[in-house]
């Protein structure tokens, strides 16, 4: 079965055929690489975009798509690790983002909802910890011991009027008018020409917003870099939750509606190991929502880092007009609309 999101007409583009040059290349056609064309397209820059296949058929097409920047308990950890100068860069970027998708989302009819997120636990000082690390960067979040879920927990950090939406409604207005060729899969950078197997792209700066970075030779992504899988079931005759759920813990379930469906995700692992999959899935269905049907099913495979931030930025020490985004966490929607200011202020030599 696919997502929910992918039953709606979506744009279609030519592939490359001959060399071309641009000032900027955009290699990977999912939301990262989408947000970073279009605003390069905005700001009046010389770009185009290649895709291997079609825009928005990976990961893009298998998110949750919930729009927050409360993500798990990870400012305890950053600020833990990291400091508090480092936590306070994280949560003002995701806060910045959540407001240009409130701004964007104004125009484009994609089932745009306001909603507050909920990271719950089963551990009272954890919960206590992430608000305390919250309110030390300079937002107060709230605790909430009353949530619409299925089970008893210790309770969930509350951040209020984050959003959801239709990834690929919002995706298919925002990429109508951009330079975009699918079906062009990029074989080896020389330098920074690309080698495609209808021509050659020369370009003077680089993005590579691939799922995984495939340039090897700088940044040692394959080192920095692991792979995570995740598991949705789409249920009807579930209830409305109003809001957006995720357990603190990569092992628990995540829950969010849209229209009549409940999503339902869990069943992680890393990749290549056990973990609870779709029948982990299916038994909490069964036991929670008795009554409700599955309509459809989906998985994603995301990149994790490894300190819990995205790597976005420079590709290399070595690579001056080279960059990456990658490594959302299982946050891309957030993230890549970081990851596209960010890269966009970079190439446009803004601070």
């Amino acid at each position: 079965m696919k997502s929910i999101w992918r039953d709606i007409d979506f744009p279609t583009f030519k592939s490359l055929s001959g060399d071309i040059s641009t000032d900027v290349l955009i290699i990977g056609g999912g939301i990262a690489g989408l947000l970073t064309a279009y605003f390069l397209d905005r700001a009046g820059v010389d770009y185009l975009l290649v895709e291997k296949n079609k825009i928005c058929t990976g990961v893009t097409a298998n998110t949750t798509a919930k729009i927050t920047v409360g993500q798990g308990f990870n400012y305890h950890k950053i600020l833990s690790l990291r400091g508090k100068e480092m936590a306070q860069a994280y949560y003002h970027a995701n806060k910045r983002a959540v407001k240009e998708y409130f701004s964007l989302c104004k125009n484009i009819d994609c089932d745009f909802e306001v909603k507050d997120n909920f990271i719950y636990s089963f551990e009272k000082h954890k919960i206590e910890k992430e608000l305390e690390a919250l309110e030390k960067i300079g937002y107060k979040a709230e605790y909430c011991d009353k949530l619409n879920l299925p089970f008893e927990t210790a309770g969930a950090v509350k951040t209020k009027g984050q959003a959801q939406f239709h990834p690929l409604k919002f995706l298919a207005k925002i990429s109508e008018n951009l330079n975009i060729f699918e079906q062009t899969k990029v074989r080896e950078m020389v330098g920074n020409t690309a080698i495609t197997e209808k021509g050659k792209i020369k370009a003077k700066r680089v993005v590579v917003a691939t799922h995984f970075p495939f340039i090897n030779k700088y940044g040692g992504y394959f080192l920095k870099l692991y792979q995570h899988r995740s598991y949705v079931l789409a249920l009807k005759g579930a209830p409305n939750l109003d809001g957006m759920y995720v357990d603190a813990s990569q092992k628990g379930f995540s829950f969010r509606n849209y229209e009549d469906y409940l999503l339902l995700g869990g069943g992680s692992h890393r990749t290549g190991k056990p973990g609870g999959n779709w029948n982990q899935l299916k038994q909490a269905a069964k036991l929670w929502y008795p009554n409700a049907r599955e309509t459809a099913r989906w998985a994603a495979q995301d990149c994790m880092s490894l300190d819990d931030i995205p790597y976005i930025g420079r590709y290399g020490n070595r690579s001056q007009n080279l960059y990456v985004a990658t490594g959302f966490n299982k946050w891309g929607m957030t993230s890549s609309m970081v990851s596209a200011q960010l890269l966009c202020d970079m190439i446009l030599d803004k601070k």
